[in-house]
């Protein structure tokens, strides 16, 4: 019996996992997840579904470079969809790294912890779909992972126009806690900062002095091209 465990518990090691486990509520391999989706249960206050809304969301670095001090975003910051609708989601994670997708505030007799959940670790993409309540509401979707999050994978769901802004939806709302990138006024740092305003106030007022023969070379120059395509075209 020890025997026949062993070698299955090395078989488990040793074995790649080639196709999705399906753990109830959780689809998950080797590089992704999906938890608590939903494509066909109604929630209680919908007698159906209003709309079905298609959405792509991208998440990655390069997303981030329209903020400023962020480091990762989704392409998207804002969605408004009808009550009771059905969002079908393809998540598209655009690093080599590991980003989520989760969605807050969902009714918990339908999705456990009030929340959907993608995972992907790398480049790839995930399909889900899920069904929001009639309530007017505002649903924060984010990257679960803290840093992630902190540093701009944040945006927001709103139902019916939603019930308002979330705090520190990049290009929407201002941060709880605003960033800050404080200066350490090291001799280094002071001798950086004069050797600048040296070298911004030194070269402006240099060609501002030799405004003439700058002048004269740039028009010397002007006439040598002339003459040489004159040339060529003679």
């Amino acid at each position: 019996m020890k025997l026949k465990t062993i070698v299955l518990l090395s078989l488990s090691v040793l074995s790649p996992a080639h196709a999705a486990m399906n753990h109830s509520r959780m689809i998950m391999d080797d590089k992704m997840m999906i938890m608590n989706a939903n494509p066909d249960k109604l929630p209680q206050d919908c007698p159906k579904i209003s709309e079905n809304v298609d959405i792509t969301i991208r998440a990655g670095h390069k997303h981030a470079l329209k903020f400023a001090g962020k480091m990762f975003a989704f392409d998207q910051q804002e969605w408004n969809v009808k009550p009771c609708a059905k969002i079908n989601i393809t998540f598209i994670n655009d690093d080599q790294i590991r980003h989520q997708l989760m969605v807050h505030g969902l009714p918990g007799y339908l999705y456990p912890d009030g929340m959907l959940h993608l995972e992907l670790y790398g480049e790839g993409q995930l399909q889900a779909s899920f069904i929001v309540p009639s309530q007017k509401k505002t649903y924060l979707v984010h990257c679960e992972l803290p840093q992630h999050a902190e540093k701009g994978m944040k945006a927001q769901l709103k139902v019916d126009g939603g019930d308002g802004d979330l705090p520190s939806i990049p290009g929407i709302s201002a941060p709880v806690n605003a960033d800050s990138y404080s200066v350490e006024w090291t001799p280094n740092t002071w001798v950086t900062l004069a050797v600048c305003i040296v070298l911004g106030l030194a070269l402006p007022t240099m060609i501002i002095i030799n405004a003439a023969r700058v002048k004269a070379m740039a028009v010397s120059l002007w006439a040598a091209l002339k003459t040489r395509w004159n040339r060529r075209l003679g």
